[in-house]
């Protein structure tokens, strides 16, 4: 019999049908109150839906769920009442036919999310999920177990208090259950029984494929009990943390992990090969809720890889919350001590080692599984903040100002056109200004470095000092009123003899140039400043004798300070350099004006040892400079002097 077509004309006048007694509901309603409205219609609804129950299906149910759907939006019906009725099917109705109307509730997920229907009906739908976990099996009713959570995760936010686990609490039911009876153990007469027939097996009747892994450690009850009782570790790892049953938790871990270590499973080509055979027989993947604690599976468990790595990956969900800050009910934070840590460490290694031996895509797994529990890192230090909120407010200071509306310029002005180029008026303004985009950039470009170095500068004129090259008075570059004023500015920025004072008068500017060229050759160290001399015996009445007498022996030349040993001196003076200005003998005076000319603490030091430098003279030495500093208490200051 062939299916029957779509009739437009039914479907019509159903959809009609509808529509009409939405509106005929609609006229009679709006002679009554808001409140008197809403109430008959609720109550109206609940009562065609207890008629219903008993003897129509689902689909009858679900369109009177609609109807009151769209009550709601037309304002002429309780939020709540979609909810109540969603409660009173699945109550009245068998598992079979919950699944269904579960269905229409996840499909619906938007709706219920809604402003119209979340803030009153979030609760009546988390009781609704929490009665049929009631009444659904964990272990046989897995998927729709794992249905309802999901439907919650997608309904409520992450910062839904009544969805965290705020106290790191555990379930405490999930109890394994296993023989703890020896006496009725089977595994010891087992275990003799197949040693009896493997020895009775000639080498050469199995095959590469199918010859069991070598296993060095027998499995007995001993091991089957141990390993049972792990499991009750994983279940509450607050034992851990007590020392008796760290201890046992300790040993039963290193055996059960020795046995995963020697105990080697089949090679990843086998696996595969095995893997391939089970997909071309349409074999599906079973997943048990519980583990199946059977003594006679034992041997079949320790030869699975997916058992091996639940296991293994139970190890490193434990080992994170070890390692982990957690706030227990009624408990403050607990910590492990130095050899629970170390022994957590190298048992992660070992784990992970183990995960990536275990076929088949080992490495992958691994991989995947270490990812995962990093990114967990992340969840647990939001938990234990208190689980702030995503959704981060405004204030009201960070609420963008309303935009006022300026006239536009045109783009070639502002450089937003093709060529990006501004315009200045003229053709040469206009490419002295487009050169840089940016003019402060420009500026401080290493290209526009014009100030030479005192020792660059002044070379010419202290080799024309040198009286052995005999250049004439009137020829010297210091004559010269251009090269006269660069120096002076050039000494302002770069040389501290510039603001010192002294007594000394000078005629002309190309005297006062003489003499700093005097005190420069000294100073700069590529400049063989024992070779110039000059005719002014008065220097030395005034302490501004830096020129050396061609007898002056080099000896005493190389113990004069330098100005890099000065500028380091001064550094490591800083404001302490009034301590060392009483035992150079400085006036009160020459204080003063130290203290006038510069501000800064280093400068004023700089400044300190160039007045004693320029009232030395040549006694100016770094012996004499050790001896005043040990004397005014600055002993490593001297040290590094002399090291220097």
């Amino acid at each position: 019999m062939s299916p029957s077509l779509f009739n437009f004309v039914d479907a019509k006048d159903k959809f009609a049908v509808r529509t009409y007694l939405i509106w005929s509901i609609m006229f009679v309603f709006s002679r009554c109150s808001e409140t008197e409205k809403k109430s008959t219609l609720d109550q109206a609804l609940r009562g065609v839906l207890g008629e219903q129950i008993q003897k129509s299906g689902c689909d009858d149910y679900l369109a009177l769920i609609y109807l009151s759907i769209d009550a709601v939006t037309e304002g002429i019906c309780s939020a709540t009442t979609p909810f109540l009725l969603l409660g009173d099917v699945l109550d009245c109705l068998p598992l079979d036919q919950c699944d269904k109307i579960f269905s229409f509730v996840e499909d619906n997920v938007s709706t219920w999310k809604s402003n119209s229907f979340y803030t009153a009906g979030k609760n009546y739908l988390l009781r609704m999920c929490n009665d049929l976990l009631r009444r659904l099996s964990k272990s046989q009713n897995t998927v729709f177990c794992g249905r309802i959570q999901l439907f919650l995760a997608r309904l409520f936010p992450l910062s839904e208090k009544s969805g965290l686990n705020l106290q790191s609490q555990f379930n405490l039911d999930n109890i394994t259950v296993f023989n703890k009876n020896e006496q009725e153990s089977t595994l010891s007469q087992k275990h003799t029984e197949e040693k009896e027939d493997s020895m009775e097996v000639e080498e050469g009747e199995m095959g590469e494929d199918d010859a069991p892994a070598p296993c060095s450690i027998p499995i007995d009850y001993n091991l089957y009990r141990k390993f049972w009782t792990l499991q009750d570790y994983f279940r509450n790892p607050v034992q851990c943390y007590d020392k008796f049953s760290w201890m046992t938790f300790l040993k039963y871990s290193d055996e059960t992990l020795a046995v995963f270590k020697s105990y080697k499973l089949d090679d990843m080509q086998a696996s595969k090969r095995k893997l391939e055979e089970l997909r071309a027989a349409g074999g599906e993947h079973v997943y048990f809720a519980k583990f199946l604690t059977s003594e006679k599976l034992m041997d079949l468990q320790l030869s699975d890889s997916n058992f091996r790595r639940h296991i293994l990956l139970q190890y490193l969900i434990l080992f994170q919350y070890l390692k982990g800050q957690y706030c227990l009910k009624g408990k403050h934070f607990c910590v492990l001590n130095d050899d629970q840590a170390t022994w957590i460490e190298d048992t992660t290694k070992l784990v992970y080692q183990l995960l990536r031996e275990i076929p088949p895509d080992g490495d992958k797994f691994a991989t995947m599984v270490e990812h995962i529990l990093n990114t967990e890192e992340n969840w647990n230090s939001w938990k234990n903040e208190g689980c702030p909120s995503f959704v981060k407010e405004r204030t009201i200071d960070d609420k963008p100002k309303r935009p006022t509306r300026k006239r536009q310029a045109p783009e070639d002005f502002l450089g937003k056109g093709p060529d990006r180029k501004i315009f200045m008026g003229n053709d040469e303004l206009t490419r002295l200004w487009n050169l840089n985009s940016d003019n402060m950039e420009a500026c401080k470009s290493d290209s526009r470095s014009f100030m030479p170095s005192l020792d660059e500068f002044f070379a010419e004129a202290i080799e024309q000092a040198d009286p052995a090259n005999m250049v004439e008075e009137e020829y010297k570059v210091v004559r010269n009123p251009n090269y006269g004023w660069r120096a002076l500015r050039l000494l302002s920025r770069r040389s501290p003899h510039f603001f010192q004072p002294t007594n000394q008068k000078f005629k002309s500017l190309a005297d006062y140039l003489d003499s700093m060229v005097s005190k420069l050759a000294k100073e700069l160290p590529d400049i063989p400043s024992e070779e110039i001399k000059t005719g002014e015996e008065d220097d030395d009445d005034n302490g501004d004798n830096l020129l050396k007498d061609s007898n002056d022996s080099p000896s005493i030349q190389s113990k004069l300070v330098t100005n890099q040993q000065m500028d380091d001196i001064a550094a490591k003076l800083g404001a302490q350099w009034r301590t060392l200005a009483s035992h150079l003998d400085m006036k009160a005076a020459e204080l003063r004006e130290i203290e006038t000319d510069s501000e800064e603490a280093d400068m004023q030091a700089k400044l300190l040892l160039v007045a004693w430098q320029d009232r030395e003279g040549t006694q100016a030495t770094v012996e004499n400079l050790t001896t005043v500093l040990n004397a005014a208490g600055f002993s490593q200051i001297a040290d590094s002097l002399n090291e220097a």
